[in-house]
């Protein structure tokens, strides 16, 4: 299959997870598909009106595709902390979007302009680590946050780190992603 069906795949699985969890439709059956069995991450985002609803993912490859990205979109439908668990009534107004993530790699930078010198903006989604914490981007959020600058700020707020920190004592990595969004007639 190209890429164009797996992702119409994905985003059916994730769709049909969803409606099952509300009661709307049958548990999804994953297909026979051998991508869909290997080791995947995904991250679901669901939007509402052109507003997020819901987002939430995997960085690590600890399911099959199939699996995870079934996991995603539920957790992103109900347990995103940022917001209610979703109704029945908003299902059919929800657009779902996939990303597959990459392999993270870990990037080896000192100091802060050597990191934002390895960021391409637009491709790279990012993690931070420190001790603890830790938060990611993906490649879409470039969309809000175009300059490298204010993208590394803005993830540092989102691990609890002050923006102003230093990179040094941090850890960063990288990935790209393939991602696959239901239109307005898909959704409906």
């Amino acid at each position: 299959m190209p890429d164009t069906d797996l992702g119409s795949t994905l985003l059916a699985l994730a769709r049909q997870a969803i409606a099952h969890r509300l009661g709307r439709g049958p548990e999804p059956a994953i297909p026979d598909d051998p991508r869909l069995r290997e080791k995947g991450a995904t991250f679901v985002t669901l939007t509402m009106d052109g507003e997020l609803r819901g987002c939430i993912g995997s960085l690590r490859r600890s399911r099959t595709l199939g699996e995870d990205v079934i996991h995603n979109a539920v957790t992103a439908a109900m347990e995103d902390p940022r917001f209610p668990p979703l109704s029945a009534a908003e299902f059919d107004a929800l657009t779902v979007e996939v990303s597959l993530l990459s392999e993270p790699k870990f990037l080896e930078f000192s100091g802060e302009q050597g990191l934002l010198a390895q960021l391409r903006p637009g491709e790279d989604g990012l993690i931070i680590f420190s001790g603890c914490r830790s938060a990611t981007f993906l490649p879409q959020v470039w969309e809000q946050l175009p300059e490298p600058q204010q993208f590394l700020a803005a993830l540092k707020h989102k691990a609890g780190l002050p923006t102003n920190r230093e990179v040094a004592g941090l850890m960063a990595a990288r990935y790209h992603v393939q991602k696959w969004k239901e239109t307005e007639a898909e959704a409906s």
